[in-house]
């Protein structure tokens, strides 16, 4: 993996984010154990729109804890800040 822009980065959501993907990752066993016991494939598409979705939200917060610091370390504050705000809002109807 890459080293990122040169600057350290202090990773806010770190522990969300790992306890998000433990959550996915015991959410896809529990799928591959539906495909393995030949569950309804409609069950199993059910449950993998699941995950995308869960991988999605997580991916957003990975995005959101990385841009945050490169925001402050070009002088913008995101607490309270619009235009932070604004880049979420654009998250959120993106992502």
């Amino acid at each position: 993996m890459s080293e990122g822009h040169g600057h350290a980065h202090q990773h806010k959501q770190t522990r969300a984010i790992v306890n998000r993907l433990s959550s996915i990752e015991g959410h896809i066993r529990s799928i591959k154990q539906m495909v393995e016991e030949e569950r309804d494939c409609a069950d199993v598409l059910i449950q993998l729109s699941a995950v995308r979705s869960a991988v999605d939200k997580v991916g957003r917060v990975v995005l959101e804890d990385h841009l945050e610091p490169c925001l402050f370390h070009v002088g913008v504050e995101p607490e309270g800040n619009e235009i932070w705000a604004g880049v979420k809002e654009a998250l959120d109807v993106f992502l």
